[in-house]
């Protein structure tokens, strides 16, 4: 898809990984389009809050699917990074797919410094979502979010800031660009 003016970027990894700090990094140092449709945003087109989208969704796959029907569809409209958890298996054709990567430990860490409570109790939230997650990908799409190897590069930020993991991503990107023009 990319040409000398532009680049579809795919960032996806497991909450806590900075997917969407990274994303929002990258699509500003390279004057892309960020896109981040998720949950947050069906609430507040439904005029309705997060948690009973939530709720919704625990009981049909509609805001699922419509979550990733309309990341794509945004995705595809003109050079952009889209961060999401699924973004390098829906968007296919992105020119740089990115998967982050972080133990259990240090994406609880984050998520508590971000959301509060004890490590413990976030350690123990973020292994039931990784579960959720993986199982309900598996029935919706068949994908294995454990399996990550389509991904052009996999960075684990256990030992890494934003900063530093979005330094790694616009390097890649930079040199796709360079080497279309």
């Amino acid at each position: 898809m990319s040409n000398k003016n532009s680049i579809y970027i795919a960032v996806s990894g497991r909450s806590g990984c900075g997917n969407t700090t990274v994303s929002r990094d990258i699509a500003d140092r390279l004057g892309l389009k960020f896109i981040n449709y998720t949950f947050r945003s069906i609430a507040v087109e439904d005029g309705i809050s997060f948690e009973e989208v939530c709720h919704r969704a625990e009981n049909s796959d509609d805001d699922d699917l419509r979550v990733d029907q309309t990341q794509v569809k945004l995705a595809r409209r003109e050079p952009s990074v889209l961060g999401s958890r699924l973004a390098i298996w829906m968007l296919e054709e992105a020119d740089l797919k990115v998967f982050l990567t972080g133990s259990p430990k240090n994406r609880a860490a984050r998520i508590q410094n971000r959301e509060g409570g004890t490590l413990e109790e976030q350690l123990a939230a973020t292994t039931a979502r990784d579960k959720r997650d993986h199982d309900r990908y598996r029935r919706l799409y068949d994908i294995d979010n454990n399996d990550f190897s389509l991904a052009d590069l996999v960075v684990n930020t256990d030992r890494l800031n934003a900063v530093q993991v979005a330094d790694i991503i616009e390097a890649a990107a930079r040199t796709l660009m360079s080497q279309s023009e």
